[in-house]
């Protein structure tokens, strides 16, 4: 996985994230704003590497299913900050979209796959 296009997509948006927070501190948006969506924003990032030394299948799509749940709670801080003009999150919120769409399907084709052994304990 170390080259993935998830692995990719997910740092290029925390650094995305990043260069916006430091914008919207510019700009002396609410300070909890912006630790949130920079808390959820890496944190998508950073649980997609932590996959990659999971302990076996069943860690490896928690990782993930925690990486999707911070993308989906970034996106709400960045529709908050969207509607309170605070920030245009346009790009911000595409490149989320994005890796949420990824985070599902890779997530729904793991869990698929391990169907036939569930009853194999």
């Amino acid at each position: 996985m170390a080259d993935s296009i998830l692995r990719i997509k997910s740092k290029q948006f925390a650094v995305d994230i990043i260069y916006a927070c430091r914008e919207m501190r510019k700009n002396k948006v609410e300070y909890a704003l912006i630790d949130q969506l920079l808390r959820s924003g890496t944190s998508v990032g950073a649980n997609i590497y932590e996959a990659q030394f999971a302990h076996g299948i069943k860690d490896f799509i928690s990782k993930l299913e925690i990486a999707l749940k911070e993308c989906n709670e970034c996106d709400y801080w960045l529709d908050i900050l969207l509607s309170t003009q605070s920030i245009d999150t346009n790009m911000l919120s595409a490149e989320c979209d994005e890796i949420r769409k990824i985070l599902i399907s890779s997530v729904n084709t793991l869990k698929s796959k391990q169907k036939p052994d569930a009853g194999s304990n």
